[in-house]
C-alpha cells in the first residue's frame, strides 16, 4: 500500500476561465488529485491557515497563485505562505500574466517554487498548463508536521 498523503492543490485563482482552464489540463495530465479553486485571497488563506482540511492542520499541499486578485496582492499570499513555520515547505507556483522581471525577481526571493507566465494565447495557455501538469505528476511534496 502507498503510504504517501495525497497532495491537494489549492488554487487562488480569481479569473473564472483561467481556473477552469487550469484545471481541465491539469486533469488532461492525468493529475487527479483534489483541486480547492478559491477567487480570493482571504477565503484562501483562512483555508490554507484555519481550516481542518487545510495544509496547515491537515499536510501537503501545492498551491497555485494568481498575483492578480481582488482583495489582496497574490505576493502578500506569498509572504505569508512562507513566513509561516507550518507552511514555507508548501510548493508555489505563481501563475500569473505578469512578465515584470522585478516582480518575478520579488516572488522568487519571497520563496516561490515555480513562476510561470500565463500566455495570452489560449493554445499557450493550455500547452503551459499542460506542461505544469507532468511537472506536478512526477515532483515531491514535503509533508507538513501536525500540529
Amino acid at each position: 500500500m502507498n503510504n504517501q498523503m495525497t497532495v491537494n492543490i489549492v488554487m487562488i485563482e480569481d479569473d473564472e476561465g483561467h481556473a477552469r482552464l487550469i484545471e481541465k489540463n491539469i486533469r488532461r495530465a492525468g493529475i487527479s488529485n483534489d483541486i480547492k479553486h478559491f477567487a480570493e485571497g482571504t477565503s484562501a488563506l483562512d483555508y490554507l491557515f484555519n481550516d481542518p482540511e487545510g495544509p496547515a492542520r491537515n499536510g501537503p499541499a501545492l498551491v497555485l497563485l494568481d498575483l492578480n486578485l481582488p482583495d489582496m496582492s497574490g505576493t502578500s499570499i506569498l509572504e505569508k505562505i512562507k513566513g509561516d513555520e507550518r507552511l514555507h515547505a508548501t510548493p508555489v507556483v505563481v501563475l500569473t500574466t505578469t512578465d515584470d522581471k522585478v516582480e518575478i525577481q520579488r516572488c522568487y526571493d519571497l520563496g516561490c517554487n515555480v513562476y510561470i507566465t500565463k500566455p495570452v494565447n489560449y493554445e499557450s495557455f493550455a500547452d503551459a498548463i499542460r506542461q505544469l501538469g507532468l511537472f506536478l505528476s512526477v515532483i515531491q511534496v514535503p509533508e507538513v508536521p501536525r500540529q
